[in-house]
Parts: C-alpha cells; sequence; structure tokens
C-alpha cells in the first residue's frame, strides 16, 4: 500500500507541474513563438522542423478529442432530422423518406471526399486567405492530409480532423433540403441533386466563408461574422429546399384536401426536435475550433447558454401564437418554433450576450410563423417548414449576428474576435467598424441565396423537365413504400382513414 501511495504521489506531483507549465505558457504566449519552425511527428532535419512540445502534445490531443465529440454530435442530428421528416409525413411515405435520410449521409460523405472539401478548404492560401477568394483547388479525395517524408514514417496533419468536423456540417445542409421536397420526389433524381449540393453548391459558399474567401477579406475590415452557420449551413439548405418545392410542385391533392396531410406521428417529430435540440450543442459549441485556452472553454459555455436560451424561446415563441390562432395546443408548431429558435442563434451564438439571444430567438420565433403561413397562402408545399426554419431564419440570425454584435454600441465589433474588440495592427479598437461587419453579413445572405437558389434551378429544373424529378401520380396516391420498397409498409399497422393508424389487434 504504501508502495501504491508512493506511485500515486508521484503521478500527481506529474500532473501538477504540466499544469503548471500550461499555466506559465497561457500567461506567457511568447514563449512557444520563440521559435518558427512547425512541430511534426517525426523529426527528419532539425533545421527546418521540430518536435511537438509537452504542452503542445496535450493542445493537440485536447482539439482532436474536442473536434470527433462535437462533429459525432452533429453527426447525429441525422437521426433528428429522419424522425421530424418522417414523422411530418403520411405513413405511407415513411421508409421513402428514411432512404432519403441515409442516401444524404452516404452520398454527401464521397462528394465531400471527392471535391466538396477541396472546394471548400483545399487552399492555396495566401497571408491567410483564400487565393482567388472564389473557391479551393487542392486537397481534392483528401490528397495532402498525410506525407511520407521517410520509409516507414507517416507524418498526419491536423486536416484529417477539421475534415470530419465539416463533413458532419455539410451532411445537415443537403439532408435540409430533402425534408422540403419530401412525399414526390423520385428516388433517383433526388441523389443526383444530394450529390452535386455536397461536392459542389456548399462547399463554394464554405469556401467564401470559413474557408477565409471574399466574404472573410474583400468586404470590410472585419469581414462577416456567422459563428456556426446560420447562413452558410442552414440558409443553404433552406434555399435549396424552396427552390426544390417550387419546381418539383404541391403534392397530389395537397391544397384541395390539407387534413389528408396533418402529420402521422408526433411522437416521433417530438423525438426528433430533442435529437437535433442535443447535437445543436455540438453544431455551436464545436465552432470554437478548438478547446485548449480557458478564452475557448468559456466561449464554448456561452455559445451553449446562448444556444438553450434560443431554442427554449424560440419554442415558446411560435406555441403561444398558434395556441392565439387555433385556440389548441400544436405540439408540431411547437417544435418548429425549437429549431427556428436554434437556427436564428446559430450565427450569432459566438458574440452575443445572452439577452438580445433571447430577443433574437423571438424575432426568429415570429419570422418562422411568418413565413410558414405565407408558403401554404401561396400554395408551395413544404412539408416540414424547411424554408422557414432554415432559410428565413437562417438569414435572419445572420443579418442577427452583426445586428446584436456586444461590441459598444454601432462603433466597436467584435465579430470573430470573440471577447475582445476587432483591432488594428498596433492593438487600438476599430472605430466605427460595427457598418463594415453588417455590410458583410448583408452580403453573405444575398451571395449565399442567390448561388444556391441558381444552383439548384440549374439541378431540378432540368430533372422536372426530364420527368426525372417528380413521381407520378399513381406512385404518390399508392404511396412510395408499397410502390417503390420492401417490405412494403413501414409499420405493421392498419390505416382505418386518411392520415390515421392504429396498431394491429
Amino acid at each position: 500500500q504504501q508502495e501504491l501511495l508512493s506511485s500515486q504521489e508521484e503521478q500527481f506531483q506529474e500532473t501538477q507541474h504540466m499544469l503548471s507549465d500550461i499555466s506559465r505558457a497561457a500567461a506567457e504566449p511568447r514563449r512557444l513563438a520563440a521559435t518558427t519552425l512547425p512541430p511534426k511527428v517525426h523529426v527528419i532535419d532539425n533545421t527546418t522542423e521540430r518536435a511537438f512540445t509537452d504542452i503542445e502534445n496535450l493542445q493537440q490531443a485536447l482539439d482532436h478529442t474536442w473536434f470527433i465529440l462535437c462533429g459525432a454530435l452533429v453527426m447525429f442530428m441525422q437521426a433528428g432530422f429522419a424522425m421530424v421528416e418522417s414523422g411530418c409525413c403520411r405513413a405511407k411515405n415513411v421508409q421513402n423518406i428514411l432512404l432519403k435520410n441515409l442516401t444524404d449521409v452516404c452520398v454527401g460523405t464521397l462528394g465531400w471526399w471527392m471535391s466538396g472539401w477541396a472546394f471548400a478548404y483545399g487552399g492555396p492560401m495566401v497571408d491567410g486567405y483564400l487565393e482567388n477568394g472564389f473557391i479551393g483547388t487542392d486537397q481534392f479525395f483528401g490528397a495532402g492530409f498525410m506525407s511520407t517524408p521517410k520509409a516507414g514514417m507517416i507524418e498526419p496533419t491536423g486536416a484529417i480532423k477539421s475534415w470530419f468536423f465539416q463533413w458532419a456540417f455539410c451532411g445537415a445542409a443537403a439532408t435540409i433540403v430533402s425534408g422540403g421536397v419530401a412525399e414526390r420526389v423520385n428516388f433517383p433524381g433526388y441523389c443526383i441533386f444530394s450529390f452535386v449540393m455536397t461536392a459542389f453548391i456548399y462547399p463554394v459558399c464554405v469556401a467564401w466563408t470559413w474557408g477565409y474567401g471574399f466574404l472573410a477579406k474583400d468586404i470590410s475590415d472585419v469581414g462577416y461574422m456567422d459563428f456556426a452557420g446560420s447562413g452558410v449551413v442552414h440558409m443553404t439548405g433552406g434555399v435549396g429546399a424552396l427552390v426544390g418545392a417550387i419546381i418539383a410542385g404541391p403534392r397530389l391533392g395537397r391544397f384541395d384536401n390539407p387534413d389528408a396531410f396533418n402529420p402521422h406521428s408526433l411522437p416521433l417529430i417530438v423525438l426528433g426536435t430533442f435529437i437535433l435540440w442535443f447535437g445543436w450543442y455540438g453544431f455551436n459549441c464545436g465552432s470554437t475550433l478548438g478547446m485548449t485556452t480557458a478564452a475557448k472553454g468559456m466561449m464554448a459555455a456561452q455559445v451553449a447558454m446562448n444556444t438553450t436560451i434560443g431554442g427554449a424561446t424560440g419554442g415558446l415563441t411560435v406555441f403561444t401564437l398558434r395556441l392565439a390562432l387555433l385556440k389548441k395546443y400544436d405540439i408540431g408548431g411547437f417544435c418548429n418554433g425549437i429549431l427556428a429558435g436554434l437556427v436564428s442563434i446559430t450565427a450569432p451564438c459566438g458574440n452575443v450576450e445572452v439577452g438580445p439571444a433571447f430577443v433574437i430567438a423571438l424575432i426568429g420565433g415570429f419570422l418562422y410563423q411568418g413565413a410558414s403561413a405565407l408558403l401554404r397562402k401561396v400554395k408551395v408545399d413544404d412539408p416540414i417548414d424547411a424554408f422557414a426554419v432554415h432559410g428565413v431564419c437562417g438569414a435572419w440570425g445572420t443579418l442577427a449576428a452583426a445586428l446584436f454584435d456586444w461590441g459598444d454600441g454601432f462603433d466597436l465589433y467584435h465579430g470573430w474576435s470573440g471577447f475582445a474588440c476587432a483591432q488594428d495592427a498596433s492593438g487600438v479598437c476599430l472605430k466605427g467598424a460595427w457598418g463594415g461587419g453588417m455590410a458583410a453579413n448583408v452580403v453573405e445572405v444575398l451571395a449565399i441565396a442567390s448561388w444556391v437558389a441558381a444552383w439548384s434551378t440549374i439541378i431540378f429544373l432540368p430533372l422536372r423537365l426530364a420527368n426525372f424529378l417528380r413521381a407520378s401520380d399513381s406512385v404518390q396516391q399508392e404511396g412510395f413504400d408499397a410502390a417503390k420498397h420492401s417490405p412494403s409498409k413501414a409499420y405493421a399497422m392498419s390505416e382505418p382513414g386518411a392520415g390515421s393508424c392504429v396498431i394491429s389487434a
């Protein structure tokens, strides 16, 4: 026992020394900056490279763990999308909805690997920004992620962890579209769009923004601000869903007999909403892109708090609005309100205080309700309100990130600087920077909406004209599951009436 206690004491002392080293490094940032040699796993030439220090080893381990954990949470959101979308639709099409969700992940993975990453983050970079400002041109098929400096030695890069984390975001953007065109789009035609979205359309939007393209450099001194993707991810998916819904046309009989299209499973919708809310903490908190400093840890906590307030506020806002309008409780509206609040706070979650987060989500709830009602009035059939939730609230969240930035009034601006103001080269806060930040975010909304709408039209319209997109009336009447799937039902149930089902005795 004495030997065990002695060993534990030694381990404790070693841990204390390591923590002490980390604290000194945080207090003296120049200490690690004294050498400009890049750290490597394998050191071949001491004059051009060096080994990782103990502190750097720990930081790399923490960062990789954070990326993998948060990326897995974002990936799990696919289960939430599947539950919400299948629950919102009729029982006779559930398998087909789930098929498209599964395909989005698998086809999207290959699209991201083949060209998506390269267009989004491939570079080349000059002075920290994308050289051409528009699209990446390197690292197709993961090229350059690892090298072989010497026989028997493989040198990895940090791009691998980023590829995984950003892949999960790419899949989310594509899946949003599937809900907007549900119950009337053929599977092969949808697969074509899903691949183009993940391999080209979405990655270019990323290149302009998170890939340090023209929106990060050329619009203003402070650039755009979209912390976790209200515009980059959600608006991209929402606009694609709107274009798809318009070109595909409404489901057969949708506006002749609306009650026949009621959601078939509110339990699935509620379950999916909770899964999405849970995964959103990976989506937003993970966008700190690391967990190696006190400031990043505190930022992740601030983001988590804002995200929580956003979801709760959006849900209660729409629930209250629907209660006032219908004089009855609307659980489906409650769920979409939660998602509207979460989408609204996704861009500004890293540069607003919790009070503004409440206001942002409150306004997002009103905007969602208005957009949802407007789409029904003009007879655009969006089964899960993908555009109202992700498109409208995504645009609003992007604008709100600049409008409610926690800088001092409308003079100072924080944006990507986090807890500090945006500064000039001499370390002085930029005066009047808010206007530049607002302008950049307005351009982001316009640029992404135009890009996605144009390319979605280019893909969807020829497919519709070639009769390759929209399912026949007979298939829609029978249901995709019976017409296209084996087994022919998602449930062992009988359906006594349209829009309802009971478990067989």
